[in-house]
């Protein structure tokens, strides 16, 4: 086992009462907090085998399966992705991106799978921002290509089709294509969900941009495939659960190279403490797949005068930036555990998201 020292900066940013889920991801970084473990809260609905880390199936003791969370309804993306990275438990349909992750916190849950990034569209930054806000762990990660199809009621043409109804990413994602279309783009929570609300409601001049899934659930005709506008759209999910994935102690190599690391950070003012805090990385060979800023919104401006509002901001250096970082490697591996401590000294704050098994695209 590798000795870590006890980190002040991380440990002082860790309330007592999230401590027991904040374990960290490999048994050397639970040092921080001897004893603790992650396990624990209110009886769930739904039983939870601890020790599982690929999403077996399992019953508990009445015969209630296990479950995975996901926003939208059924036939949408997110239940793809779902169905894809947890195979044996049963998709539970969430309204909103919180409800999963509050599902998941009051053990109604076993997983949830929330998109984080879309190729076309970016970063899903309602998400991340509950990464923040709840003490839930990255266990893995999964990519679903997304086909975007034209959807109406049968005996529906295109001509006929006046308002177009999606999600604001799929809305994005196929811009050109309604633009060409001269139709009327509306909002809608869920790709599915716009599909279905079509159906029930029997809207003949209006059309949704979903899954062929959703088609073949709500009895829609597909009028169209593939409209997106540009080809190769994927987005990434993660899978999050209450309890850290361990990985092994000591990796290395091909092992080490098979996972994938989440952190986020805030940091300390100074000049070049950016550039200093990425050079940890750089220094030891260690690949970044992605980095994301957030403003933090516990302490937005760096720093403030005592005027009003509007004088504050006048006197402030500039916002406050909470960082997402994605790397090559596993917190059981030294080099990325030497990154981690390195890091500590640039930073005000660290938090590991979570190490797992990298989804390799095939």
């Amino acid at each position: 086992m590798v000795a870590l020292k006890s980190s002040p900066a991380l440990v002082s940013h860790v309330s007592a009462g999230s401590r027991l889920h904040q374990t960290a991801t490999v048994r050397c970084w639970t040092r921080l907090w001897p004893g603790a473990s992650s396990r624990g809260g209110p009886k769930a609905a739904v039983s939870v085998n601890a020790g599982s880390q690929d999403g077996a199936a399992a019953d508990d003791a009445s015969g209630s399966s296990r479950r995975v969370a996901f926003q939208g309804f059924p036939g949408a993306y997110s239940e793809m992705a779902a169905n894809q990275a947890c195979p044996a438990l049963t998709p539970l349909p969430c309204e909103q991106f919180e409800n999963a992750f509050e599902t998941l916190s009051q053990w109604v849950a076993d997983r949830a799978v929330l998109p984080v990034e879309n190729s076309l569209g970016g970063s899903i930054h309602a998400v991340y921002d509950l990464l923040q806000r709840y003490r839930l762990h990255i266990v893995g990660e999964t990519f679903v290509p997304v086909n975007h199809c034209l959807l109406a009621l049968p005996g529906v043409s295109k001509s006929d089709i006046k308002t177009v109804l999606s999600h604001p990413q799929a809305l994005a994602q196929t811009q050109e294509y309604t633009r060409r279309m001269g139709v009327i783009r509306q909002e809608y929570d869920d790709t599915a969900g716009a599909a279905k609300m079509i159906a029930e409601k029997h809207l003949m001049d209006c059309a949704a941009i979903a899954s062929r899934k959703a088609a073949e659930l709500y009895g829609l005709e597909i009028l169209d495939e593939g409209i997106q506008d540009m080809t190769g759209n994927i987005t990434r999910f993660v899978v999050l659960s209450r309890e850290p994935h361990m990985v092994r102690e000591g990796s290395d190599g091909r092992e080490n190279e098979a996972y994938k690391t989440s952190i986020m950070f805030s940091m300390k003012e100074g000049p070049g403490v950016l550039f200093r805090a990425l050079s940890v990385f750089a220094l030891r060979d260690i690949t970044l797949t992605k980095i994301e800023s957030r403003p933090l919104r516990s302490t937005p401006l760096v720093s403030m005068d005592e005027e009003s509002a509007m004088g504050a901001l006048r006197g402030s250096d500039g916002f406050n930036y909470l960082f997402y970082i994605d790397f090559v490697g596993s917190v059981g591996n030294e080099n990325c555990q030497n990154a981690l401590r390195n890091l500590e000294e640039f930073a005000s704050m660290v938090r590991v998201l979570g190490s797992y098994p990298r989804d390799m695209l095939h």
